[in-house]
């Protein structure tokens, strides 16, 4: 019987983050449901619309397999949503049959990361979940419980501090000219308030930045395209010690062996 883990994410941004940090222990996307183990089946829509809305996208998480694990990776849309999605799933898997659950999100650049998890973990309380007293501590179960608060649990920040960082190894000229393309549109006159209302956001010049950049490798893509094929997160990216920092988290908290012990699955 394979050991079973459930992570709730943000945004599919982190959703790929999470798949290129796992994917070097074996675990591989599945593609149909055929193929799915039947333990997370209840996780599957089926209703559409979802909730009646012709716009929404359906809530299907990300479903990762190896023959000694299964991994569902699960997009709140939003950070206000992650104890909700947390929530209105354990009611459909048996919550004790898994291995380990998890949290990824952002500390942003306004909230300290300590005070943003002590917010998490008191909605959580409210929910019945005890969660470890401290981000990025596992609490052993079963299941095991923990939160990961990006880039690395002490600093403010946003998972784009970590593609920053990546991009840094992987593509420092691309990244040199993505911060020069950026710094001098904010400063261009002809744009109004409204036109950089989000790049003036407190993460929003990072954001535009590895936008920029993952329009250049996977021009009219969405960055998470990008983020599964291109070299983020791949090789010597791999190595990064803030990139070690979250994946040896997740390894921890799904019980998977050290990164170190296994070189990286191709996709």
């Amino acid at each position: 019987m394979p050991k079973y883990g459930y992570l709730v994410v943000e945004g599919p941004h982190d959703i790929e983050f999470v798949y290129r940090l796992l994917s070097p222990f074996g675990l591989k996307r599945v593609r149909l449901e055929s193929e799915l183990d039947p333990f997370f089946s209840p996780l599957i829509p089926r209703q559409f619309p979802p909730d009646g809305d012709l716009q929404k996208r359906m809530p299907i998480p990300l479903f990762l397999q190896s023959p000694t694990h299964v991994v569902a990776v699960h997009s709140s849309v939003g950070d206000t949503r992650l104890v909700q999605t947390l929530e209105e799933n354990k009611v459909v898997v048996k919550i004790t049959s898994f291995t380990g659950i998890g949290i990824l999100l952002d500390s942003d650049l306004v909230i300290s990361p300590a005070d943003r998890y002590a917010s998490l973990c008191k909605q959580l309380q409210a929910k019945g979940f005890t969660f470890p007293d401290e981000p990025g501590v596992i609490k052993l179960g079963p299941p095991r419980l923990g939160a990961f608060v990006l880039p690395d649990n002490n600093t403010n920040g946003t998972l784009e501090n970590l593609l920053i960082e990546c991009a840094s190894s992987a593509y420092p000229t691309l990244l040199n000219n993505a911060n020069e393309f950026v710094s001098k549109s904010l400063r261009d006159t002809t744009l109004t308030l409204e036109d950089l209302r989000d790049s003036k956001k407190p993460s929003g010049q990072n954001k535009a930045i590895i936008g920029s950049m993952a329009n250049l490798l996977r021009p009219g893509k969405a960055i998470q395209v990008s983020l599964q094929d291109n070299r983020w997160l791949r090789d010597k990216t791999l190595e990064l010690p803030c990139i070690l920092k979250v994946q040896n988290f997740l390894a921890d908290l799904l019980e998977l062996p050290k990164a170190s012990d296994f070189r990286e699955v191709p996709s």
